[in-house]
């Protein structure tokens, strides 16, 4: 897999194979930074989060294009290692990112120092874990006034209902074969 856009633009990512992995594949990457960019998303004075990072490629293209900071979120101690791998090989000044190898709901459960700009929530295809992470998020903090929030999930998953994800309103939910984006402002 290769960076999309910015600083490390065509360079290539190790990525982890297995049940549950699939990276974003480049033609969703250059979807997802075009509708960002669309909606004025400037990445120099983003704070990113990257919930259930697995390959941490969503994180990386907004640290190539020059986010302020980019947290990984990934249990899995293999993937969390590969993404530590790649942001080493890459150059990424330790500032800049940072692996938390924990499960999400754990973290989620305390209050950030500061919120965040931008969050990817990519969870296991068949779990049913976004709307339980976006509630946890918002109830404690995690997501900033005027955030972006994007979700990756299986095609079959439909939009969670307004209840479900107070004060955020979703303004794209578009449809790449298997795979569903949603996107909401809060």
């Amino acid at each position: 897999m290769r960076i999309v856009g910015g600083l490390y633009k065509g360079r290539k990512l190790k990525t982890c194979e297995g049940p549950g992995y699939r990276p974003a594949t480049m033609k969703v990457r250059e979807s997802i930074f075009s509708m960002l960019m669309a909606r004025g998303v400037f990445f120099e004075d983003v704070r990113v989060i990257d919930m259930f990072a697995g390959s941490g490629s969503l994180g990386i293209e907004c640290l190539s294009r020059g986010a302020e900071t980019a947290w990984f979120v990934e249990k899995n101690k293999k993937a969390a290692s590969l993404i530590r791998s790649n942001l080493k090989e890459l150059k990424v000044p330790a500032r800049n990112a940072k692996v938390v190898t924990k499960d999400l709901f754990s973290l989620l459960s305390s209050q950030p120092e500061k919120p965040f700009d931008l969050v990817f929530i990519d969870p296991p295809y068949g779990k049913d874990l976004l709307v339980p992470a976006l509630e946890k998020a918002l109830a404690n903090g995690w997501i900033a006034d005027d955030a972006f929030v994007l979700a990756e999930v299986e095609s079959t998953v439909k939009a969670p209902d307004e209840g479900a994800v107070a004060n955020m309103e979703l303004i794209t939910d578009r449809e790449y074969g298997q795979t569903r984006i949603l996107l909401w402002r809060k």
